[in-house]
C-alpha cells in the first residue's frame, strides 16, 4: 500500500493551493480517504474525509467552506483544494486510508507535504 502526496508549497494569506494524493495497493474505490495535517508544535488533526464513491464529504469546522476534498477513481487520486488560506493552515498535510485485508483493518499514511502560509 502506498500513498504519495504532492502539491505542497509556500503561499501568501488569502491564496489557494491544491494537494494530490495518489494511492496504490488497495481497493481505492471502496475506501474512504482522508486528509490530516500537523502544524508546528501541534498534534496531528483530521481535516476532511471523502467516501469511497465520492458521494459524501466531511470537513473540520475551521476549513469548511474554504477546502474541498474530491477524488478521481480512474486515477486512484484524492485531492484537497484549499482557498482563502490562513497562516494557521500552515502544516504538513498527510493523506490517510484505513483499508481491509482478510477481514482486518490496516492504516496507511503518506509521507506528507508541507504547506506554508505566510506573507
Amino acid at each position: 500500500v502506498q500513498l504519495v502526496e504532492s502539491g505542497g508549497d509556500s503561499v501568501q494569506p488569502g491564496g489557494s493551493l491544491g494537494l494530490s494524493c495518489t494511492a496504490s495497493g488497495f481497493d481505492f474505490s471502496r475506501s474512504d480517504m482522508e486528509w490530516y495535517r500537523q502544524g508546528p508544535g501541534k498534534e496531528r488533526e483530521w481535516v476532511a474525509t471523502i467516501s469511497g464513491a465520492g458521494l459524501m464529504t466531511k470537513y473540520q469546522d475551521t476549513v469548511a467552506g474554504r477546502f474541498t476534498i474530491s477524488r478521481d477513481l480512474r486515477k486512484n487520486t484524492v485531492y484537497l483544494q484549499m482557498t482563502n488560506l490562513k497562516p494557521e493552515d500552515t502544516a504538513v498535510y498527510y493523506c490517510y486510508v484505513q483499508y481491509w485485508r482478510n477481514g482486518a483493518p490496516f492504516d496507511a499514511w503518506g509521507q506528507g507535504t508541507q504547506v506554508t502560509v505566510s506573507s
